[in-house]
This record gives C-alpha cells, sequence and structure tokens, in this order.
C-alpha cells in the first residue's frame, strides 16, 4: 500500500493553475462527439474521467471500459445508444459494477433504446445496440442523479422529435442541469426549461465550434480549505483560470467559505473570462453552520473537514446521492472523522451532524480514501491545522485533479511516500 505523509509549511503563499473543469469537459465531450465535429474543445481536464471518455471516442472500441468513472458510464450509455449502427459492451471497475444504472436505462429504453445488462440486472456491464431514436415525452423523477438527467438532455437534440423531459417530485442538482443545458446551448442546441419541472429539447442538431473550457471550482474547494485552515493569518493562495458568473454549481462554494473566514478577490468580473482570484483570511467565522447541499454534493467532504477542524458544529442536508459515490461517502467520513476525533451523526441517509461530540484520535494508520479521489483531497489540508497527516492510496486523486500532489509540493508542503 502506497501511504503519503503531508507536512503543511508554516505560512502559505502559492499561486496554482487548477484542472480544467471535469464537469464541463465531459459535457462537452458528448456533445462534440453528437455533434460529429473533429474540432476538440480546447483546455480539456487530464483526469481520469475525461481521459475515459477521450479514449473511448477516439479509438471506439467494442468494449469500452470506463473504470471509476460515473459521469462518463452514465453519459456515454445515452451517447452510445443513439450512435446508429454500433455495437459496444459498456464496463468499468467492480465498485462501478455495483453503482445503479436502472433509471437512466429504463428511460433510454422507453425511448426506444437496445440495451440490455450483461451481468446483474439494474448495473452495469451494458450491451448498447445504436440505433436512431425517435425521442418525444419523457418523465423521470427529479430526485435521481443529475448525471442520469444531463445524459438524456445532451442526446435531445438528434433524436427524431427532439425530447421532452418532465422531472416528477423534488428537483435535486439543479445547478449541474443548467451547466448541462447552458453547455448544450454554447453547441447550438435549442434547449431550456418551459416551466418550473420541464425541459423542451427541440431537434435541432449541434453545431461543431472551437470551445475553450474553464478550470475547475472544485478543484479550488480544497486550497479554500488550507486557507481556512491556515494558522498563518497573512498566508494568500491565487487560483488561475476561474470565472466569476461560473456556471458550474460548485463555484458556490466562494459564498459558504466567506462563512468560515475565506474572502475572495477577482482579479477582474468581466463575464465569461477566466481570471486569477486570491484568497485571504478574513478573520471572521460563524459558530455554526447549517447548509443544504443538494445542488452541490461533492463539497460535502471538504466543508465537514473543514468545519470539525475550525470547531465550527454543522447540520448537512442534501447529502442522499452520496451513498452510490465512488464510495458511500456517509459512512466513509463517519468512519474516517474519527480517526480525527470527530464523532460525526448521520440522520435519514442524506443529513451529516456534528454538534461538537470528540473522541480519542487515532491517527497511526493514515486516512483511507475507498478509492473515492474527494476522500484524499479533502483530508490532505488537514495538515494546515494539524501539522502532519497520512494519506493512504494517494494516488485516487488522478480521478479529478492529477496534479495535485505536485501542486502541493510547489506551495511548500512536505509530501514524502511510503510502499
Amino acid at each position: 500500500m502506497t501511504q503519503y505523509s503531508i507536512t503543511a509549511p508554516s505560512h502559505l503563499q502559492h499561486t496554482a493553475k487548477l484542472p480544467a473543469s471535469k464537469s464541463i469537459s465531459n459535457r462537452a465531450l458528448i456533445i462534440h462527439a453528437l455533434s460529429g465535429g473533429s474540432i476538440l474543445p480546447d483546455n480539456l481536464s487530464n483526469c481520469d474521467d475525461t481521459e475515459v471518455i477521450v479514449t473511448a471516442l477516439k479509438d471506439n472500441p467494442y468494449e469500452i471500459n470506463i473504470k471509476a468513472a460515473g459521469t462518463a458510464m452514465r453519459f456515454m450509455t445515452a451517447c452510445l445508444a443513439v450512435r446508429d449502427g454500433e455495437e459496444h459492451i459498456l464496463t468499468g471497475t467492480e465498485r462501478m459494477k455495483h453503482r445503479p444504472i436502472g433509471i437512466l436505462v429504463d428511460a433510454l429504453r422507453f425511448l426506444g433504446a437496445d440495451i440490455e445488462y450483461v451481468g446483474e440486472k439494474g448495473f452495469p456491464p451494458l450491451r448498447i445496440r445504436g440505433k436512431r431514436l425517435e425521442g418525444g415525452l419523457l418523465e423521470v423523477p427529479g430526485h435521481i442523479s443529475s448525471q442520469y438527467i444531463s445524459a438524456l438532455l445532451m442526446i435531445g437534440p438528434v433524436l427524431d422529435k427532439g425530447l421532452t423531459l418532465r422531472l416528477i417530485g423534488d428537483i435535486i442538482s439543479r445547478p449541474y442541469i443548467d451547466l448541462t443545458l447552458w453547455t448544450m446551448r454554447e453547441y447550438g442546441a435549442d434547449a431550456e426549461w418551459s416551466d418550473f419541472e420541464t425541459i423542451e429539447v427541440h431537434p435541432k442538431p449541434y453545431q461543431e465550434r472551437p470551445y475553450y473550457i474553464e478550470n475547475d471550482w472544485s478543484g479550488a474547494s480544497y486550497w479554500y480549505e488550507m486557507m481556512a485552515l491556515s494558522k498563518d493569518k497573512e498566508s494568500t493562495v491565487r487560483l488561475e483560470g476561474l470565472m466569476d458568473g461560473s456556471k458550474q454549481g460548485d463555484s458556490s462554494l466562494r459564498y459558504i467559505f466567506s462563512l468560515l473566514g475565506v474572502k475572495t478577490l477577482f482579479k477582474t468580473k468581466q463575464q465569461g473570462v477566466p481570471t486569477t482570484i486570491t484568497l485571504r483570511q478574513s478573520g471572521h467565522c460563524v459558530p455554526r453552520l447549517e447548509y443544504d447541499f443538494v445542488n452541490a454534493p461533492d463539497l460535502t467532504q471538504t466543508f465537514v473537514v473543514t468545519c470539525a477542524l475550525l470547531n465550527v458544529p454543522f447540520h448537512f442536508r442534501g447529502l442522499s446521492t452520496l451513498k452510490i459515490k465512488e464510495t458511500d461517502r456517509i459512512e466513509a467520513l463517519k468512519k474516517e472523522m474519527r480517526k480525527l476525533g470527530y464523532v460525526i451523526k448521520d440522520v435519514n441517509d442524506s443529513e451529516l451532524i456534528w454538534d461538537g461530540e470528540r473522541c480519542e484520535p487515532d491517527l497511526q494508520k493514515g486516512i483511507d480514501t475507498y478509492e473515492d479521489h474527494r476522500m484524499a483531497l479533502a483530508f490532505a489540508p488537514c495538515a494546515c491545522s494539524i501539522g502532519n497527516i497520512l494519506i493512504n492510496h494517494p494516488q485516487v486523486v488522478s480521478k479529478s485533479y492529477p496534479n495535485y500532489w505536485e501542486d502541493l509540493c510547489n506551495a511548500q508542503f512536505k509530501v514524502e511516500s511510503s510502499e
């Protein structure tokens, strides 16, 4: 087992170029493929989740292994279903074979797709025979993963009758749906909300175009965390390639972190133009934080760790999708936070609460990452608060932030490896 020992510098003074947005990269790649174009988007993410889509679209093998990339599994399932005349097996890691996909398969089958399960019903691998689909009205639950909804929306413009997608009940992760619609429109699609629960996608083909992808607000969250936890009030971090008014749902993190003592300064606020932001401590922190992460669940690990180490009790809601991520993130957080000395409780598999209860810490064996990149990414900044932390299987960061450890070294963190 590889283990990294992370030791924080006494002073943070660093400029980091963040990875490109994985969310936008993956959407742009699928839309690029559906457009039949030859101009790849510029500034594509180099993370594992994006690389598997690039490879699949470039090589077009019969068996496509998307490894642990949940977004790729959902997006490629829909994309392959409309590639007329092609047949593929879509598979992944052992964990991926236990992540549900039945809701998306049922929806695509309702539209006429030819998809069958190779193994257990409701889970990958899938055999997909691509064909022209008619489209029309489709109703799906609004509380399902936004990746299912985005996968369906992106094929809408190539369906003969387009797609009317009606979301039933509560709608979660709406910013991710809006990000999908925005990216589709960037490529010429005619797609928009017709009312609060219905999205109309007209049968207007995508148009090939040069496209530049902004950098990743999710990746920025870990630098915000370092700034919040830094004991040096004069520390400064600059992050390149982010946009004010970004369509990325996780850009909301800057508002939440302002409650935890981190202020954000934009070099320029020109809409749609990447710029550099500067992070500094404000000296002001709320005594308690309550927040609903239904629209940004991937930020949960960052804020659980940050709040606990700042001694800020919290109650976080809207976490139902965490159970089916790369790991069961609710259980993983509860277990690993106990190693830091914090007793986190969960309610209804969708809420996490810390009321200040502590336990004896036990960090000798290190923080386990459960094949989940965000566990490693969110726990490494603990070194800014406690001086040193051990991260097990640290290579998982390649899923979304491949250069993370290199960036920490450049920021004067000491990152030492042991096998």
